[in-house]
């Protein structure tokens, strides 16, 4: 069973953009073409833009409030107009991608934080918020919303509980549906519904926030959520642990587990990616080891925490140090924005997950799949949950067309992918489906499962106007 697409000839898309604008002349509409370009690709697909020529982008509108949602997806479904929703763009699955026949509905300008209770622990904030202004805003009142995507400084709430993101705090904190506690969302007909509760607790029904946590906007559009918050800790401080080897590091990683210390961040960087962080950032990592595990710690009893991790970490040879509070900070900043994309390879990235238990075992295949398939495979790792984050990468060599990657590279991805589900894993950790990972969400997927998926997304989008094509 699969979703309908309706067939919409162009000239509709120009009857949307002036009836919407007649009867709502105070809503930003823009029209498609080479000024909404940008609107047809995310972070993902944006690298395989074709160069020159522009292709025309989709109709955009901009609402600032709920109702000019629900105005917009009515008016589009009433001419049988598929919706994309976006959030900042920096998606990397392709989930926000849109063509010139579509309407993308962009929250970049609903981006108010509505409230903030501290008695509550909770904020309602409007789903363009970006994710670093959210926790900008909090400070002052001693807290801070947990979820930390790597692209945190750019990426918007909406977009981060559309993908179900993830981010370095995980490993202690959970993944965004761990800290959603209610939402506003736009059907495809236009209704508006809340799902969820104010409260801590509250299981009355089925549980249709986590639904549409992660649903990448196939089943409506979020306009507002209710985020839980926590106490800012009252102590933070980074911990390295450097080895000898990939191996070793990686083998490291269970002592953090077997201790006593749960941290707040866990990351774990192999050779070849610590060798591209001092290309690309001029630092010398490498220089200390050939793997790196970097932990951040925090909260009450912080000297024993560090002192327990450094014990069982020092058992399994890693040479620990707690770096000084300006080190930890740069350490950071490298782990988010240090590496460099390849420069004359082509590359896929990829977003697998495994049981944390499993890590080594994913590393350990890496030579096998490179000598088959003879491309170069490294990973960074959010280590404290599994999540870890491969490139393959394959050189581009003279008379090689750049645009046409070959096959080797994504069968090396799609075996690779094949690992992590042995291993008890799965397809994507955190950056979702989309439209690049929906042949490897076959693979983990059963048939009965995906066909439940489509009816839920039938009995909400029976027409499948919402983000048609992505994510199921």
């Amino acid at each position: 069973m699969t979703s309908v697409e309706t067939e919409v000839p162009p000239r509709t898309v120009g009857t949307f953009v002036r009836e919407l604008r007649e009867r709502h002349p105070d809503l930003e509409v823009l029209a498609p073409g080479s000024g909404t370009t940008r609107y047809r690709y995310d972070a993902a697909t944006a690298k395989g833009a074709p160069t020159g020529a522009e292709l025309p982008g989709p109709a955009v509108v901009l609402p600032v409030n709920a109702e000019q949602v629900q105005a917009t997806v009515r008016l589009a479904a009433g001419l049988g107009l598929s919706v994309v929703p976006r959030g900042a763009g920096t998606g990397l699955s392709g989930g926000a991608t849109a063509g010139e026949d579509q309407v993308v509905v962009s929250t970049e300008k609903m981006a108010a934080v509505v409230e903030i209770s501290p008695l509550d622990e909770v904020a309602v904030v409007e789903p363009g918020l970006i994710n670093a202004e959210l926790n900008a805003r909090l400070k002052p009142y001693g807290l801070f919303y947990a979820p930390d995507p790597a692209s945190y400084d750019i990426s918007s709430i909406g977009g981060n509980i559309a993908t179900n993101a993830g981010g370095l705090r995980c490993a202690k904190y959970g993944v965004t549906r761990e800290s959603i506690l209610a939402l506003d969302v736009v059907l495809a007909d236009g209704s508006l519904v809340t799902v969820g509760h104010r409260s801590i607790k509250g299981v009355t029904g089925l549980d249709l926030t986590s639904l549409f946590v992660g649903s990448e906007g196939i089943l409506g559009i979020v306009v507002r959520a209710t985020v839980r918050l926590r106490p800012i800790p009252v102590a933070r401080k980074t911990v390295t642990a450097f080895f000898d080897s990939t191996a070793e590091g990686a083998a490291g990683l269970a002592a953090i587990t077997l201790s006593p210390v749960r941290p707040a961040a866990i990351e774990f960087f192999d050779t070849p990616s610590l060798a591209n962080i001092d290309q690309h950032s001029g630092s010398e990592l490498r220089g200390r080891g050939a793997a790196l595990i970097l932990i951040e710690l925090d909260g009450y009893g912080i000297e024993e925490q560090a002192a327990d991790l450094a014990a069982a970490l020092t058992a399994r040879g890693g040479r620990v140090t707690a770096e000084t509070d300006d080190d930890g900070i740069r350490l950071w900043e490298l782990r988010r924005n240090g590496r460099g994309l390849p420069e004359g390879q082509w590359y896929i990235g990829e977003d697998i997950a495994v049981p944390k238990s499993q890590l080594p075992k994913v590393y350990e295949a890496f030579p096998a799949l490179e000598a088959r398939f003879g491309v170069t495979i490294s990973a960074v790792s959010h280590a404290g949950d599994g999540n870890l984050h491969p490139l393959i990468t394959k050189d581009i060599r003279p008379g090689d067309d750049p645009a046409q990657p070959p096959a080797a590279l994504a069968d090396a991805a799609t075996e690779l992918v094949r690992v992590a589900l042995a291993l008890g894993g799965t397809v994507t950790g955190e950056h979702g489906v989309g439209t690049i990972k929906q042949e490897w969400a076959a693979l983990e997927l059963s048939g009965r499962i995906r066909q439940a998926q489509h009816a839920i997304k039938a009995s909400l989008d029976p027409h499948g106007l919402l983000n048609p094509g992505k994510a199921i």
